[in-house]
């Protein structure tokens, strides 16, 4: 069962101890991810509600803060009746003189791993603010020039107004739902090549990634995935993993 925040900071969906949250983990800073891209209806949050699906299965303790007003990635939480918990956060939400922003985004203790899903469109200072707080950007990106063009303008505002690479955060691209006669990247590659950010993974377009967010499950807990799918995603995870602790 997910674990959802409320905004007076209640758990919904299943009790948790008062003891089992912090503002930060002590011991162990968890791992963040961050999902995004300057523009809207990439994929974003299938991307980013799949990441967190898998390391929740792979048995590592997981986070999802939902930063899109529209909560989509929540809405996926409160679908799931099965697989390993996930904790939910309304990072959309806004602080208020009762409920601060810390208390609003804290996490169970123990807390390895945390997937951010951005806004669409985010930028700007808003941009750098949650570049501060992740180790690895994934970027997705769909398979046609607008939307190429868009992600090459993104990655050089977080490489000039993020400074990813003075902050040593990881960068890298995701081809999003390709068709079997999707064109091809080339000019993304090279592109990508002369920054030195790698295309990390190709992501066919499947009816599995529907079926499996139906049910509030990510692509890796269902069966009969095409090994295509997971092949593409076992490269994808083994490089977000890669200098892990």
């Amino acid at each position: 069962m997910p674990v959802l925040s409320s905004p007076e900071g209640e758990s919904v969906g299943r009790a948790v101890p008062a003891r089992g949250f912090a503002q930060a983990n002590a011991l162990v800073r968890p791992r963040r991810v961050l999902v995004a891209n300057g523009k809207g209806g990439c994929g974003k949050t299938t991307l980013a509600i799949n990441i967190a699906g898998w390391f929740a299965a792979s048995g590592r303790t997981t986070a999802l803060l939902d930063y899109d007003p529209q909560g989509s990635s929540l809405q996926w939480l409160s679908q799931r009746k099965g697989g390993a918990t996930i904790h939910g956060v309304a990072a959309a939400r806004r602080a208020s003189a009762a409920v601060t922003r810390t208390f609003l985004l804290r996490l169970p203790t123990g807390t390895e791993r945390v997937v951010l899903d951005a806004p669409a469109g985010i930028r700007g200072v808003e941009l750098v603010e949650m570049v501060r707080e992740v180790d690895t950007i994934i970027i997705p990106v769909l398979p046609s020039p607008i939307d190429m063009h868009a992600a090459a303008k993104f990655i050089e505002e977080l490489l000039l107004v993020g400074k990813v690479r003075q902050r040593s955060v990881r960068v890298g691209v995701v081809a999003n739902r390709v068709g079997a006669n999707a064109p091809m990247y080339e000019s993304l590659e090279r592109f990508l090549r002369s920054l030195s950010i790698p295309f990390v993974a190709k992501l066919q377009e499947s009816g599995a990634y529907l079926e499996a967010a139906g049910g509030g499950l990510s692509l890796s807990e269902m069966s009969d995935v095409p090994a295509e799918d997971l092949y593409q995603w076992d490269a994808l995870m083994r490089w977000i993993e890669e200098k892990s602790p």
